[in-house]
């Protein structure tokens, strides 16, 4: 046997190691999840939209409609209530986390089906009642499952988490998409949101099927002790992270060049002559395959090198695939460059939203994980919305070439923070039993 051999086993076991982290029932739980999670978000969006389109609404309208998706971005107002506040009956039959999914759930299937008996042109109020509660429930949710998924998993199973997430919650998109845009040639609108509506079914067996998390907080007796356990002790352990300033700069940064260019993508593609089906061909197939496999990868990366490391190198990568618009706006109207282009962005681009998220997810305190990933995720879509604002302005006055350039060099900022978060760890760990963060 040659000395090398030996290195190879070796490394090749690391790796087959790092694999098993999906074999894992839990996975299978998180993958379901992760699909009730998506399964109503476009519900308040696309979808709506092109309902009302179809229905001939007017687009001033359909414009105002776009404002029903605000529940997501304030979650974090009322996570606290999912993190402590018990259900009665349900906390001590399911547990804290599983008796608010259920709840959730239930409420998705009914504002789901209260949407279908609603007609945007002769009730349009009620329309958006209903769409206001989908997006309430569904957000909910979201905060319920991200909970249960960081509390259910260690922090090296974290990155392989939120790969499965990721995984499930796009085939809810897939499926929604597709039956919204081809049962209505079929069926009427009532009949296809009616069949939307019963995909919740999947989220509310999971949830029978689940573990629950041995980290439910006890409740608090009295007003003024829920507002110190409830609200202002999940944000506490939050600043007293060491850097926790570099923290939510870095969580505001790292994906900043990605978020740019993303929000002027589609208008790129339409100056490079790209018409919409080339759009939708590439984007939804190499598109998104690119996206899944990107994902899976990365729960892999996170599982064999660690949070920081797996951070940095999708960080790298998702800057420098930047430069592959660079050369779509030298080469013009070539599909094959759009093609390359976009697998390759949309597979770093995953592989570094699993390490992200596995990131954020290990800076969450468990028992009160609900409140500080809402706060987290609300506050950076806030703030990749704002900072991005500014794409058009930037890209008509550099030119496409430039500006693909300057997204790739707006990575910098994300990947110095990180370096500094990660030397501040190794040389400080935190105490056994908390996050991948720093602590004083």
């Amino acid at each position: 046997m040659s000395l090398g051999q030996p290195a190879a086993t070796t490394a090749w076991q690391r790796w087959r190691r790092a694999l098993e982290v999906y074999r894992d029932r839990r996975q299978l739980v998180i993958l379901a999840q992760g699909f009730s999670s998506g399964m109503p978000f476009l519900l308040s969006g696309s979808v709506l939209t092109y309902w009302m389109a179809t229905e001939k609404v007017d687009l001033t309208t359909i414009g105002i409609f776009g404002l029903v998706g605000l529940p997501y971005a304030l979650k974090f107002i009322w996570a606290p209530l999912v993190d402590r506040l018990p259900l009665p009956a349900l906390d001590r039959w399911l547990g804290r986390r599983r008796s608010w999914m259920l709840v959730t759930q239930v409420g998705i299937l009914l504002s789901v089906l209260l949407l279908a008996l609603s007609d945007p042109v002769s009730s349009p109020w009620l329309t958006a009642l209903a769409a206001v509660l989908v997006a309430f429930f569904s957000a909910t949710q979201d905060i319920a499952i991200d909970a249960y998924r960081i509390e259910i998993l260690n922090d090296d199973e974290q990155g392989a988490g939120a790969a499965t997430t990721q995984l499930g919650y796009r085939i809810a998109l897939w499926i929604v998409d597709a039956l919204a845009l081809l049962l209505p040639s079929i069926v009427p609108w009532p009949v296809t949101l009616s069949t939307i509506a019963a995909l919740a079914l999947v989220g509310i067996v999971t949830t029978f099927i689940a573990e629950e998390p041995k980290s439910a907080l006890p409740a608090t007796p009295t007003a003024e002790s829920w507002l110190k356990e409830a609200v202002i002790r999940p944000f506490a352990e939050f600043l007293a992270y060491r850097g926790w300033v570099v923290i939510l700069l870095f969580a505001l940064l790292y994906k900043y060049g990605d978020a740019l260019g993303g929000s002027m993508a589609r208008p790129f593609y339409v100056q490079m002559g790209f018409s919409g089906p080339e759009i939708f061909g590439v984007s939804k197939s190499f598109g998104v395959a690119a996206t899944i496999l990107g994902g899976l990868a990365g729960g892999v990366l996170v599982a064999r090198y660690g949070i920081f490391k797996s951070l940095f190198i999708a960080g790298v990568l998702q800057a420098v695939t930047n430069l592959l618009f660079s050369w779509q706006a030298q080469a013009g109207h070539d599909i094959l460059v759009l093609t390359i282009a976009i697998s390759a962005d949309n597979f770093t681009g995953a592989l570094g939203g699993v390490a992200f998220i596995a990131y954020l997810s290990s800076l969450c305190t468990k028992g009160m994980a609900g409140t500080q990933y809402a706060l987290l995720t609300s506050l950076m879509a806030f703030g990749r919305t704002a900072l991005s604002a500014g794409g058009g302005w930037l890209a008509t006055h550099t030119g496409w070439t430039v500006f693909w350039i300057l997204t790739t060099l707006l990575a910098i900022p994300g990947l110095l923070l990180l370096l500094w978060l990660w030397h501040a760890t190794e040389k400080e760990p935190p105490p056994s039993g908390r996050s991948t963060a720093t602590k004083p």
